[in-house]
């Protein structure tokens, strides 16, 4: 223990060793001691000097450490003393003095080293897994620390060896789960690391459980005021959330948004902004938009837009943003989270259109967000923020479109002046001299007016007082006259982007509408003004113009409808040709794309630019631009004829589609009442079931009371054997003469009844023959409707069945009124053959009456067992009306539907003749291009591209053709 108190520092007489000589001393101890306390004493000493010789350590006694983890296993002790050695080793976390001494390239490549001396075997990771499985907290949490700083060091390598080992993931995840908070904090930052860029890793984490731990620890710490363990945990969730698609919808499946709501719950008083809960609200906001990000899925991103609004999300995110007290950080986060979460969902945006503002009188949120953007003392991001929070508004949103544009027009503009509308305040700030305001307001203009022809042509209205007593003038004209003045106007700002707002208002604006093409070639000063600006040979910035103005003037040429005499399409290029030259203008128009800016633009729909000098383009823009670029470099170089004649291949190819639209509108009708005609079947066959189900139940009942009349019948013959006497044969023939009449009576009515029934059911034979026969001398025409009146068929042959089973009843009934007739004369028999036995009368006159009593109430018990026996033929035969009554509507709808087969069939000759003759002219008219010089693809080497097309064309109109005849033979 001498050499163990030198080296700590105790009394020595000699001279004192060097840190390396010491170091040696100790690793030698560690390796060679057989008792454990030295060894510890050793390691212990290592961690003292860990620090300050960090590389002699690693270097000599990693290996020792490894070991001493490997054996001494059951000494927690040791086992944290190793494992601090270690974690100082490869740590970078170095204090201010030593990162003073050392360079931190030296110092990051110093950890990575060993790091990777470390994990090169693959063991030790595995190692230092099991070792923080361990409860002990003197081993669990240096084990997680040196873990950590493994990942931080090398993480795509401890990552994959932490994958594939068994059970690695699950064993950090308990981590979370660990009561106490240091181990559970530390293993939060080690998560951290583990699930960077990699997607595998972060799946496996997610699915074992670490959403809900995770919220679990942020909802205990306080939420958005806890510190910043809560920061952590909003980072790990960021990690398992971006670009993890499936996570994500795991995370909405488990109805995790809804856990989100309060987070965003902010008092009234919003005085104590702490820097730690601005940047929890930040972490908070920015995980919302990794949910709604437009890169996302559309079909998850609209999941969880729609999950935000049901569960009240979005209307937190509201109150914040028209709350008072807000940060400006944190207030143009809110904004930017509103915009994705509105962006592209109807019902969203419609909310966000009737949140008000808390002023008086009360004011739509987006005037209050548009004033904003148009004032230049707010700060810059912020009114970014507010234009794409707009266009988020208008993006897919026509009816906010059309609202936003109504403000504008006359007939809504509110004459009193109380309120401020988004339409003027727009205005305002395209007319302001403030160039950011100006190319703000003219963005969020443009947007109002994307792809909606409509909106384009009701903007043309809108008429501007310039000053008092001089007439108005329309926005064109006024965007054109700011756009032509140009430098003349003193301006706050870049003037260059005035104009580039400007001219992307006015490109966006013309675009695929013809109308305002020809309002903006009625003012003749702008095709000069831009012919100008085109041929000037410029500075660089001002070439982005001449780009943009070759752009305007190319649309001015390819939706020019040439209703202007003097500006008509080849006038136009004809002047392109003089003034300009076509290579020139084609190459002035490619300034756009090959622009920087522009290529920033393209990448995301959120314009965020690092200062207001490098506010040029909008993403919407950049599309429009790649759309338009190559089709207005093909029609500066086509000829007048041949604009000619692609207009009217336009034009028939718009006819033809015209009257395939039409016919296929009419095969889908006629499909759906195909749809509802099989419904009908279908409900008649379910009735004809419940009618079959309860003749079954009938025949039962009868077999029923043919079984008890047999009975009684037998009890009756037993009865008269017993009591043959005079006097009881006296009254019993005095009742059997009057009952025998009235049976007698019901049997001819039987009988009358029997023949009405065979003589209908003889005729609705002759009527199911006559239907089979005319249903075959159909099924001969066509080999083609065979398949489908193949139900029909089956229909009738079921009805018959159902007619044949009736007739057996009724013959079974029949049977049973001739047994009652056979019985009738067995009692005329007996009648007579006590007619000789009259006069002993007086013998049997004590049992005379109550043989009488007992036959009377026998008889009695017959009649109710004939009447129930007449009901039920009654029901029988009503059954049979209403089979004849659905042959009857099955004829004449049969009839019906031929009729309808035969005008089908009609119909599709009309549409066959109709098409062979669109080809004819469609043929005729590339033959006629071919003779002009013009490149026409033929019908052959399209047909590889088409040839989809047509089959599914082909098999579409094959499909109708069927499901008519489908329809008219069933």
């Amino acid at each position: 223990m001498n050499f163990l108190r030198g080296v700590m520092g105790g009394p020595s007489a000699g001279p004192q060793p060097s840190g390396a000589d010491t170091i040696q001393k100790l690793c030698d101890r560690v390796a060679s001691s057989t008792l454990l306390d030295d060894r510890r004493d050793a390691v212990r000493a290592l961690k003292s000097l860990s620090k300050k010789y960090r590389l002699e350590v690693g270097i000599q006694a990693m290996e020792h450490l490894i070991h001493v983890l490997q054996t001494d296993r059951s000494d927690s002790e040791i086992i944290g003393y190793a494992l601090d050695t270690l974690y100082n080793v490869i740590s970078n976390d170095l204090e201010e003095e030593e990162q003073e001494e050392n360079s931190a390239k030296q110092v990051d490549d110093l950890g990575s080293q060993f790091t990777e001396i470390f994990i090169k075997q693959q063991e030790n990771v595995t190692l230092l897994l099991t070792l923080v499985e361990e409860f002990d907290f003197h081993v669990r949490w240096p084990g997680v620390k040196l873990l950590t700083s493994l990942l931080k060091q090398q993480g795509p390598q401890v990552q994959q060896i932490i994958l594939v080992s068994p059970m690695g993931v699950s064993r950090l995840m308990d981590l979370l789960a660990d009561s106490r908070e240091v181990i559970r904090n530390d293993g939060v930052l080690l998560l951290q690391q583990l699930t960077k860029s990699n997607a595998a890793i972060q799946k496996i984490v997610a699915f074992e459980n670490a959403f809900e731990r995770l919220l679990d620890i942020i909802t205990e710490e306080g939420n958005s005021d806890g510190g910043i363990v809560v920061e952590d945990c909003l980072l790990l969730l960021q990690n398992l959330l971006k670009n993890n698609n499936s996570n994500q919808n795991f995370f909405k499946e488990g109805s995790y948004i809804q856990r989100m709501k309060p987070w965003f719950e902010v008092g009234d008083d919003n005085c104590g902004w702490s820097a730690q809960k601005v940047t929890n609200l930040h972490l908070m906001l920015q995980l919302v938009r990794v949910l709604v990000s437009p890169t996302n899925p559309p079909g998850a991103t609209s999941s969880c837009q729609k999950a935000m609004f049901h569960c009240g999300l979005l209307q937190q995110l509201c109150t914040i943003l028209m709350a008072t007290g807000v940060p400006a950080d944190i207030l143009t986060e809110t904004i930017n989270t509103v915009s994705e979460v509105i962006r592209g969902c109807q019902t969203n945006q419609d909310y966000f259109a009737s949140v008000n503002a808390p002023s008086n009188p009360p004011r739509p949120a987006i005037v209050v967000l548009l004033m904003s953007m148009v004032n230049e003392r707010q700060p810059f991001v912020l009114r970014c923020a507010v234009l794409y929070c707009f266009q988020c508004f208008l993006y897919k949103n026509q009816k906010g479109q059309g609202e936003i544009v109504s403000t504008l027009l006359p007939s809504t503009i509110d004459a009193t002046g109380n309120s401020v509308s988004a339409g003027q305040l727009l205005c305002g700030g395209l007319f302001s001299t403030d160039s950011l305001s100006n190319w703000c307001a003219a963005v969020a203009l443009a947007h109002a007016l994307q792809e909606n022809a409509t909106l384009k042509e009701q903007l043309l209205r809108v008429q501007l007082a310039t000053s008092i007593g001089n007439p108005p003038v329309s926005l064109l004209q006024q965007c054109t006259n700011i756009l032509s003045q140009g430098d003349k106007i003193d301006r706050r700002g870049s003037k260059v982007q005035t104009r580039v707002g400007l001219l992307m208002l006015l490109c966006t604006w013309l675009s695929n509408c013809s109308i305002a093409v020809t309002h903006f070639l009625h003012n003749p000063a702008n095709v000069p003004f831009l012919t100008g600006q085109i041929a000037e040979n410029l500075g660089e910035e001002e070439q982005l113009v001449q780009g943009l103005c070759a752009l305007l003037l190319g649309i001015s040429i390819y939706y020019n409808d040439n209703s202007l005499e003097n500006y008509r399409k080849e006038k136009l290029k004809q002047l392109i040709e003089k003034r300009i030259g076509r290579e020139n203008f084609i190459e002035k128009l490619g300034f756009i794309s090959k622009h920087e800016l522009y290529s920033r633009a393209a990448q995301k729909p959120q314009p965020s630019f690092s200062s207001p000098d490098h506010m040029m383009f909008d993403h919407e823009f950049t599309k429009l631009v790649k759309e338009l670029e190559g089709v207005i470099s093909k029609a500066i170089y086509k000829s007048s004829e041949e604009d000619k004649k692609e207009e009217e291949v336009k034009k028939t190819l718009e006819q033809h589609d015209n009257i395939v639209t039409h016919y296929k509108k009419v095969i889908r009708e006629q499909d759906q009442e195909l749809e509802e005609l099989k419904q009908r079947i279908n409900t008649l066959t379910s009735q004809n079931e419940q009618l079959q189900a309860t003749v079954t139940q009938q025949v039962s009942q009868i077999q029923q009371h043919k079984d008890q009349y047999n009975l009684l019948k037998v009890q009756l013959g037993k009865d008269t054997q017993h009591h043959n006497s005079h006097g009881d044969t006296l009254q019993m023939n005095g009742i059997q003469t009057e009952e025998v009449s009235k049976l007698k009576e019901e049997l001819e009515e039987w009988k009358n009844k029997h023949e009405l029934l065979q003589g209908q059911l003889k005729e609705k034979d002759s009527l199911i023959e006559k239907l089979n026969s005319s249903q075959l001398e159909m099924g001969s025409t066509e080999q083609s409707l065979q398949t489908s009146r193949f139900g029909g068929l089956e229909h009738s042959h079921e009805l018959q069945k159902e007619l044949e089973m009736l007739r057996s009843q009724i013959q079974l009934q029949s049977a049973e009124i001739s047994k009652l007739q056979m019985e009738n004369q067995k009692l005329q028999v007996m009648s007579t053959a006590t007619d000789p036995m009259l006069g002993d009368s007086g013998a049997t006159a004590a049992t005379s009456s109550e043989l009488e009593a007992r036959l009377e109430q026998e008889i009695k018990e017959l009649k109710s067992q004939v009447k129930a026996l007449s009901e039920e033929k009654e029901s029988l035969k009503q059954q049979l009306d209403s089979s004849t009554s659905t042959i009857a509507i099955l004829q004449d709808k049969n009839s019906r539907l031929e009729r309808e087969v035969a005008e089908s069939k009609k119909e599709q000759d009309d549409l066959l003749v109709l098409l062979a003759d669109q080809d004819q002219k469609i043929s005729a008219q590339k033959m006629k291009l071919k003779d002009f010089g013009v490149a026409v693809e033929d019908e052959d080497d399209t047909e590889s591209g088409d040839q989809g097309d047509e089959d599914e064309d082909g098999d579409e109109e094959e499909q109708d053709e069927n499901a008519v005849v489908s329809y008219h033979d069933n």
